[in-house]
């Protein structure tokens, strides 16, 4: 139990706006619970969430320590009272989940509780799968990133061996990434190869794309085919061939093709038209294909998992994901 006494900066909120205030961790359903539950008293005696509090009241909490800390990256996901997660693939070793667009996958300067790794974590608390109050406790820990404004499948894993694996297969390339995005004009071949090298500015967080190697450039591999073209726009899958920072974005931007909806590089004039106000761009497939042993992943081996449904495709295509990847064929 621990106790609070009201001061005059506290005194006339409510007493459920107070909890929040200062308990930042605390779920708002938990806090109405414990309140209805009278595990939060008021000078001694249950209250209601909605009386106004006044000065040198004595608040009583019988409320775990936990919920009194500060969120961090690593206790974030206590103040997750419903995680919200679009399992795509769930087993005893990792998850595939399918990410919304505008979620962040992990913390940043500008949201703590609410990302991706916090959901995942609080999933795996309330199952008892994982409690980093255990000692020697390993924290689930996510594989792959996208962009805030980019959806799609990210792996996360579930423990130290299957993590270990995971990112030595993706680094050795033996993880295939596939994205669908949709672009401005026509693809010329319809199907190819865009390769150049990246130049990161950190200051603007954004890439520029070099035909020839260039001092900290990076080598940028991604293999496309068109799906479709309707309305100025074209459908394209890509698969990634090196992983890095807004690939994709970059190349297509720098080879007169930027993605529907782009305003880091694309124009707004373009966009505007089709009501897109981020990236249409969907890592919808995931492909498993080991060359070297996997050990206790090995049953992965083959395997290939998708989403069934982006938004864009339907909307500005009028397709399904899955008739997308067959009418592609009239295109190669």
């Amino acid at each position: 139990m621990k106790e609070f006494i009201v001061q005059k900066n506290d005194a006339g909120q409510r007493l459920d706006r107070w909890l929040a205030k200062n308990l930042p961790l605390l779920p708002a359903p938990l806090a109405q619970k414990y309140i209805r539950l009278k595990r939060v008293k008021v000078n001694g005696k249950g209250s209601k969430r909605d009386v106004r509090l006044q000065v040198g009241d004595v608040l009583q909490l019988y409320i775990n320590d936990e919920f009194f800390d500060t969120p961090t990256p690593e206790n974030a996901f206590l103040s997750i009272f419903q995680p919200k997660l679009d399992l795509v693939y769930e087993d005893e070793n990792l998850l595939l989940v399918n990410k919304r667009p505008g979620l962040v996958v992990h913390p940043d300067e500008n949201e703590r509780v609410n990302t991706l790794i916090t959901h995942i974590q609080a999933y795996l608390y309330q199952k008892k799968e994982w409690s980093p109050y255990q000692e020697g406790s390993f924290a689930p820990a996510l594989c792959n990133r996208i962009d805030r404004n980019t959806g799609g499948i990210v792996i996360a894993a579930k423990n130290a061996p299957a993590l270990r694996v995971l990112n030595q297969k993706i680094k050795d390339r033996e993880v295939a990434k596939y994205y669908l995005a949709a672009i401005h004009g026509k693809m010329e071949p319809p199907a190819g190869q865009l390769e150049g090298f990246l130049l990161k500015n950190e200051g603007k967080k954004q890439v520029t794309v070099y035909r020839r190697p260039i001092p900290g450039g990076k080598r940028a591999l991604t293999r496309y085919r068109t799906l479709a073209v309707k309305d100025r726009l074209s459908l394209v899958e890509c698969e990634l061939l090196t992983g890095r920072t807004h690939q994709i974005r970059a190349q297509f931007a720098a080879a007169g093709h930027p993605l529907l909806g782009d305003g880091k590089y694309g124009r707004e004039r373009d966009n505007q038209c089709y009501g897109r106000s981020f990236q249409a761009l969907y890592s919808y497939r995931l492909a498993f294909r080991f060359t070297t042993d996997a050990g206790p992943l090995a049953y992965l081996d083959g395997k290939s998992f998708s989403v069934s449904d982006v938004d864009f495709v339907p909307q500005y295509f009028g397709i399904s994901v899955s008739g997308a990847e067959h009418s592609g064929e009239k295109f190669l």
